[in-house]
């Protein structure tokens, strides 16, 4: 009888209308980011003090220059992250959250390698850029090409991609006893769709809208926590002799609180050691 009725239940709804509750985890975020982002843009003297901004800059600090030239603005505000760092992390953040979000969290394959070459290539990109980029600092130093913010964030993009999918694997190596031994992204046409979600996403940077902006540079300087916190984990884990023998999220949360607090102490201990030296939050002197 249960049987049936379970039968006759899938025939009259083929298609499940059960949404995952991570779904809705990122979609209330999300939407308590971009109401934030409409209250406070409305105001530039609140976008000026942010406090989640404000914590923002003390992340990119940490791990990123913060010249003025090379940094895209909300509401006028300068983001926490210049250009490029802004895509490297907002690519690391959009890796993470696909395989989540698409239920891959436990896969500890790495990619086959054909999409490996084409990661290893976004990589390559960012490093042609980044040396074209610098040898603008002297006029006299030759460059390929007129250095720009668009091309700073996209090139910063794919190298992010490229460390989330490959970061992500090897922290399911390492937490769990039985991870799934798939690849993160299994083939180019996933890593194409991927890239599509890259691109609209760097549309929307670039489009300026304040509110957008907001939500997109918040989320670009929590992900610089992110990675330093999964390093840490997966540090810890190994040190502790812990890896790869969990089964259940309970077991790991110390270690995944153990990971935040570490990331924000080692920024926070960059951030002082930074600004002894340079006495400012941003850029370099004679930069």
């Amino acid at each position: 009888m249960n049987q049936n009725s379970e039968a006759d239940r899938v025939k009259a709804y083929p298609f499940s209308t059960r949404v995952p509750t991570r779904w809705w985890y990122l979609l209330l975020i999300a939407g308590v980011l971009v109401l934030l982002g409409f209250y406070n843009v409305s105001d530039p003297s609140r976008v000026a003090h942010d406090p989640l901004l404000e914590t923002g800059d003390y992340a990119g600090y940490a791990i990123c220059h913060r010249i003025t030239e090379r940094s895209f603005t909300v509401a006028g505000r300068q983001f926490p992250l210049c250009a490029r760092c802004t895509g490297t992390y907002l690519g690391v953040g959009l890796a993470f959250g696909i395989l989540i979000l698409a239920g891959r969290g436990r896969r500890a394959g790495l990619p086959p390698l054909p999409v490996l070459l084409v990661l290893g290539s976004f990589i390559a990109a960012m490093g042609v850029d980044g040396v074209n980029s610098y040898a603008h600092f002297s006029p006299e130093a030759p460059h390929l090409y007129e250095p720009r913010n668009w091309l700073r964030l996209l090139t910063g993009m794919g190298t992010g991609l490229a460390m989330g999918l490959v970061v992500a694997p090897a922290l399911a190596q390492t937490l769990w006893r039985e991870p799934k031994w798939h690849p993160s992204v299994a083939s180019l046409r996933e890593l194409a769709g991927i890239v599509v979600v890259a691109l609209v996403t760097i549309a929307l940077v670039l489009s300026n809208l304040p509110p957008l902006s907001y939500v997109l540079a918040i989320v670009s300087a929590a992900a610089v926590v992110l990675i330093i916190a999964v390093l840490n984990i997966m540090f810890l884990l190994i040190v502790t002799r812990r890896d790869g023998w969990a089964t259940r999220w309970r077991q790991v949360a110390p270690f995944l609180a153990a990971g935040v607090v570490l990331a924000m102490m080692e920024i926070a201990l960059i951030g002082i050691g930074r600004y002894a030296l340079t006495g400012t939050m941003t850029g370099f002197p004679g930069l």
